[in-house]
């Protein structure tokens, strides 16, 4: 269901059978299956000190089915939050358990359903469907459907935004490829986001080949100048390793005139054999 028709559907239970509403909300809001729900305790809910302590939660640790009780499907309890609406809806359930509990002479309801039938034992599944939820269904206009209402906790879940990983914890998946298979396709547009996102990434690097063009053009240009250089024997006064400005008569030589005194002050100091000065071509 979208949330919308999870609204209508709960305003149908209220119209219909309105002792049940409990009971659906905790499935829309928890995930829980039909037999957990069944199996339910008041002892498996802790309500927090408030609606604003973030320590609420139902501790899924048993389930109902053929007849018996058993563990959870996935053969291990686990936690479930408990949203505020569900939790204020439960604990005033909670209250008229106590009353009827205090009035029966009982201490606790930790170990009592919370949600019996009327007889106070345990409801039987098949009657769920047609007699509570088709008619609140009919009752709102809605589409029949099979009870699994906990996947549309965990479709909003995902919808909202909240974590694959998270979603496998509260739904009881044994594996997040469970998840994945069951409501992965409800993130379209997730992947190729990421893709996009690179973009973004590639952009400023896309004119550095040209950058590196450019340098190399500049270095071409610098061994050009320096071939026209003169090197001196070593005694010969290091002013006059740079020829007259005037004697290449060209604006380029001014632009690399101090990239040329560095590289020669660096070939001053370096050894040069007779052989290597001598291959130099002496100026005109």
């Amino acid at each position: 269901m979208t949330r919308n028709e999870t609204e209508k559907f709960l305003a149908g239970v209220k119209d219909v059978c309105l002792e049940w509403y409990p009971f659906f909300l905790t499935a829309l809001r928890s995930g829980l299956r039909k037999g957990e729900l069944i199996a339910l305790k008041w002892g498996d809910i802790q309500f927090g000190e408030d609606h604003n302590d973030s320590n609420r939660y139902i501790l899924v640790q048993r389930n109902y089915a053929q007849g018996r009780f058993t563990s959870p499907k996935s053969n291990r309890a686990r936690r479930v939050d408990l949203s505020r609406q569900l939790g204020a809806e439960l604990l005033a359930l909670r209250e008229q358990h106590l009353l009827s509990a205090m009035m029966a002479g009982k201490a606790s309801i930790a170990d009592d359903l919370v949600f019996p039938s009327h007889a106070g034992t345990v409801i039987k599944p098949d009657n769920i469907v047609p007699r509570y939820k088709e008619p609140a269904l009919e009752k709102a206009g809605l589409r029949r459907f099979r009870f699994h209402v906990r996947h549309t906790f965990g479709s909003l879940l995902i919808q909202d935004g909240a974590s694959l990983t998270y979603v496998k914890e509260q739904m009881g998946h044994s594996s997040i490829q469970i998840t994945v298979d069951t409501y992965g396709h409800l993130i379209p547009g997730a992947d190729i986001a990421w893709v996009d996102r690179l973009d973004s990434r590639i952009t400023p690097h896309q004119d550095a080949p040209r950058t590196h063009q450019e340098q190399s053009e500049r270095e071409e240009e610098s061994l050009q100048v320096i071939e026209k250089i003169w090197l001196p024997p070593r005694v010969s006064n290091p002013d006059m390793l740079i020829q007259r400005q005037g004697r290449y008569g060209s604006s380029r030589f001014q632009r690399w005139d101090g990239l040329t005194c560095n590289l020669l002050s660096f070939l001053w100091f370096t050894p040069v054999s007779r052989t290597e000065i001598a291959s130099v071509e002496q100026p005109a």
